[in-house]
C-alpha cells in the first residue's frame, strides 16, 4: 500500500462501509482504511470495559497503517467510552453520535426515538446523552434495535429481502405501539442505514435520520491521496470472512481485503 494520510474507519462489521462510501463520494481523492471487526460483533452486547479494551487494541492495529485520523463508526462506543479512549489515540479521533437535535427540529409531534444497540440504549451514558442534547428528554425513547443490526451483519437484508421487510414491519409496529407519538427516528447504529428503505416502507409516516453526514463534515476536506480503499477484516466462528466477501460482492464493492487475526498476539507477531 502507498496511501497518503489515509482516514481509518471501523465498526464491528459491514455497518461502517456506509460512511466509507459517503466519504469516498464526497472526497474521491481521500485514501481510506476500512476495518470490519467481525470478530467483536456485536459491539452492542459489550460492556463499557470491554469496549474500552477493543477500542485501544483497534487503535494499535490501525496505527500500523499510519492514518491521519480514525473514525469510530459506531454509536455504542462513541457514546459509552469515547471520552475514556480519546487520549489513547495518537491521531484525531471522531465518533458517530445520534443526530438528536436534528431529529427534534424535524419532528412534528416533538416525540423522537433513538434506535440503537442494546448496550447503548440501556446505559447511563445513553441516558446522559439524551439529557445533554435534548430540549425535551422526556419525549425521547431509547429503543433497542439490536435485532435489526443482526439483519444487516448476517446478510439477510441482501439475500432475503422479504424476510427482512417482515421483521422490520414487526419491529416498527412494536415501536409505534409502545410510542405512538414518535414520528422521527435516528438510525443510531451504522448498520441501520442499510435498512432505511425497509424502515420507510414499514412506517412511511416517520422520518429516519442517518448520522453519517455530520461525522464527514467534522473531518474536513483533503485533496491528498489517490482514492484508494484498503479493506481489513477479522472473523469469528459465527461471522466468517467468506460471508463478508459475499456481502461485499452483492453490494458491488470491489476492494482489496486483508484478513487480520483476531488474536492480539498473532496480530503483532513478527
Amino acid at each position: 500500500m502507498n496511501m497518503i494520510k489515509p482516514v481509518a474507519i471501523f465498526d464491528a462489521g459491514i455497518g461502517s462501509y456506509a460512511i466509507v462510501d459517503l466519504l469516498h463520494r464526497k472526497q474521491p481523492q481521500r485514501d481510506i482504511i476500512y476495518f470490519a471487526d467481525r470478530a467483536n460483533f456485536p459491539y452492542g452486547k459489550k460492556t463499557a470495559g470491554e469496549l474500552t479494551d477493543i477500542m485501544k487494541l483497534t487503535f494499535k492495529r490501525l496505527m500500523r497503517y499510519d492514518p491521519s485520523a480514525i473514525i469510530i463508526a459506531s454509536n455504542a462506543p462513541s457514546i459509552m467510552v469515547f471520552d475514556d479512549v480519546k487520549e489513547c489515540c495518537p491521531v484525531p479521533l471522531y465518533g458517530v453520535f445520534p443526530p438528536l437535535e436534528e431529529a427534534e427540529r424535524k419532528s412534528r409531534s416533538g416525540h423522537v426515538a433513538i434506535m440503537g444497540v442494546a448496550s447503548m440504549v440501556a446505559s447511563p451514558m445513553g441516558r446522559a446523552f439524551v439529557k445533554k442534547h435534548s430540549k425535551r428528554p422526556e419525549n425521547v425513547a431509547l429503543v433497542n434495535a439490536s435485532s435489526m443490526v443482526e439483519l444487516v451483519e448476517s446478510g439477510t437484508f441482501l439475500f432475503d429481502p422479504v424476510k427482512t421487510q417482515a421483521e422490520v414491519d414487526r419491529f416498527m409496529a412494536d415501536l409505534l405501539g409502545q410510542y405512538p407519538a414518535v414520528d422521527t427516528c435516528t438510525l443510531s447504529s451504522t448498520h441501520l442505514p442499510w435498512l432505511k428503505s425497509f424502515f420507510e416502507k414499514a412506517a412511511p409516516q416517520c422520518c429516519f435520520l442517518d448520522p453519517a453526514e455530520s461525522v464527514i463534515a467534522k473531518l474536513g476536506k483533503s485533496e491528498e491521496g489517490s482514492g484508494f480503499i484498503q479493506g481489513l477484516v477479522t472473523e469469528s466462528a459465527g461471522y466468517g470472512v467468506q460471508d463478508f466477501k459475499n456481502m461485499l460482492g452483492k453490494l458491488g464493492i470491489t476492494i482489496p481485503l486483508d484478513i487480520i487475526p483476531a488474536n492480539e498476539s498473532q496480530t503483532f507477531s513478527k
